[in-house]
């Protein structure tokens, strides 16, 4: 019996030790939660359309700080094993899908990974609530970032530098027109999109709203907006795609870069037609019996919408085109919202004069012996806007109202029907960098410093929105490496408008022939690449201001004191 009390003891010993050993280290948390969570109740699935609380996970993708670009594949973490059957679409991040990647079926088989200490509920359901304290603990643990580190192959250290944010977003898995996928949030809005409606008509308590509303930030970041909308209630494709199904994992802060401080709500340039818009949101219908409307303050200047129809805990965008003043100033536009509420009433708006950091006159005694091309700027950029417009038309229904001998009469008790029309719009462009035509040695793109270079910048707006909705292209500007990309810039020439603009130099004021250029400096290094770099602003729409950033090269070789020695001999 003494024998088997100490047999048993040394197994219960055992048990605790490899307990002990495997408990991740959930008290550490280098890590701080940039997201809050929502969601509401469950409808019921059918054979074809269903899914099993608790089939959900997470896409985690590490983000660099400075230039809000990802640094490592996406990786998918479920707390089940999942099917590599199921249809997906790939690893792609919330990051891509902003930057202008397009939804598509992945041809390979799906990857997931299944942590050894499980993950806290990530979508609410009727079965358990979306704990987000606990979400929030789990991600921001050691073991967490660990997990990450060893899927990733960027260092721990690394990670919890301050150089790197982690941005995480839910994942679902269940069963659409009977067959199984993976959905992100946004995954699941630009799907619905393409399917007119239909993934929403059938999941709507999953892909509208807990899985989208499961996660979202509190504060804007890496380039995101803060939620400010309702945290119940089903969301449209825009705002989900915008705002929602997404957190952010911080670690500590690096110090300003180059003595930034922090931005107005908006920048607008002078003389620029701009969008500003705000999101409404309603706990019950808007019809056109007792509609909304909109009040924007600018200026001085009121600009109103009217008749806003939008369905119960539901939202939409509302804006307004206006054009910006010739001076630059800084202005707070307010908004009164009649029939519904918005998060934001009043913001302040930055409006800049672009032609106020032109170079200087480059001079032929100008020397930088120490200089070395710097790198391409990595700006964040916006190729992509989806928005769109409730509508709504009533469905008649009849019914005879009977007064016994006296007759009766037909009674229309018909309903109010709505109906969602999406719009999107892209951006893309192309720029060519080339010598200019009166440099005497030039050959292709290969020329000596010290002469004057020309440009052509192209954007294309493509769009299924009404011109209401939109804005052409209207600036574009260039930096330069002799300044490393910073400083200074030259605000392009818009030479041709509408959805295909074309931009070029304006008359260089220090050219004596009034040359549409920009002068290389003499000093820059032969053999080395000159680049420029153009950043294409100003197409606005109710989801934001598209941008692309451009950029092309030319090769140095020698200098312009090459030929004129050589003519001299």
């Amino acid at each position: 019996m003494i024998l088997l009390k100490r047999l048993l003891a040394s197994l219960l010993f055992v048990v605790m030790l490899s307990t002990l050993l495997c408990t991740p280290a959930f008290a550490s948390t280098p890590g701080n939660g940039n997201m809050d969570g929502g969601g509401g109740g469950m409808g019921q699935g059918t054979a074809s359309n269903s899914w099993n609380p608790g089939n959900d996970g997470v896409r985690i993708t590490v983000v660099e700080v400075e230039s809000g670009s990802a640094v490592s594949a996406s990786v998918d973490f479920s707390n089940r094993m999942q099917p590599k059957s199921l249809l997906h679409f790939g690893h792609v991040s919330k990051n891509e899908y902003r930057s202008g990647r397009t939804l598509a079926l992945a041809s390979g088989a799906y990857t997931s990974i299944k942590p050894a200490s499980a993950m806290p509920t990530i979508i609410r359901s009727i079965g358990g609530a979306n704990n987000i304290a606990a979400v929030k603990k789990y991600f921001c643990s050691e073991y967490a970032i660990r997990l990450v580190s060893d899927n990733t192959g960027i260092s721990y250290d690394a990670l919890i530098s301050g150089k790197y944010k982690l941005l995480i977003e839910p994942l679902a898995y269940f069963k659409y027109n009977s067959v199984q996928y993976c959905f992100s949030a946004t995954e699941a809005a630009l799907y619905d999109q393409k399917a007119n409606g239909n993934l929403r008509s059938k999941m709507v308590s999953l892909t509208h709203q807990n899985l989208p509303l499961s996660m979202f930030l509190e504060t804007s970041d890496l380039g995101f907006t803060a939620w400010s909308g309702a945290k119940t209630g089903k969301q449209s494709n825009a705002d989900i795609i915008n705002y929602l199904g997404l957190g952010i994992v911080r670690f500590k802060e690096l110090p300003p870069i180059n003595g930034k401080i922090e931005a107005p709500d908006v920048e607008y340039r002078v003389n620029t037609d701009v969008i500003t818009a705000v999101t409404l949101t309603t706990n019950r219908d808007l019809t056109p019996d007792n509609p909304a409307s909109v009040t924007f303050y600018i200026s001085g200047h009121s600009y109103q919408v009217n008749n806003i129809v939008i369905p119960a805990d539901d939202s939409q965008v509302v804006w307004i085109k206006w054009h910006t003043p010739p001076t630059p100033q800084t202005i707070t536009i307010s908004v009164s919202v009649s029939g519904a509420y918005t998060a934001k009433s009043e913001f302040t708006a930055k409006i800049v004069d672009l032609n106020e950091l032109i170079p200087p006159d480059p001079l032929a005694t100008d020397t930088n012996p120490h200089y070395l091309p710097p790198p391409l700027p990595n700006n964040p950029q916006k190729t992509v806007a989806n928005w769109g417009l409730w509508s709504c038309y009533w469905v008649p229904v009849w019914v005879w109202c009977d007064h016994g001998k006296d007759g009766g009469h037909w009674v229309d008790e018909g309903y109010w029907k709505f109906q969602y029309t999406g719009y999107s719009a892209s951006l893309t462009g192309s720029m060519t960098l080339m010598p200019d035509d009166i440099v005497p040695t030039a050959q292709g793109k290969r020329m000596k410093s010290g002469y004057g270079v020309k440009t052509n910048v192209s954007s294309v707006l493509s769009t299924n929105a009404p011109s209401r909705h939109y804005t052409y292209t209207q600036t574009a500007f260039s930096v330069f490496p002799e300044f490393q990309y910073k400083s200074y810039l030259r605000l392009l020439e818009k030479i041709s408008g509408g959805r295909n603009s074309h931009f070029t130099f304006k008359v260089n004021e220090f050219s004596t022939l009034a040359r549409k250029v920009h002068f290389l400096p003499v000093w820059f290094p032969d053999r080395a690449k000159y680049t420029i770099y153009t950043q294409v602003w100003d197409t606005w729409t109710p989801d934001g201001m598209l941008s692309i950033n451009l950029s092309d090269s030319l090769l140095i070789d020698g200098s312009l004191f090459d030929d004129w020695y050589t003519n001299r001999e």
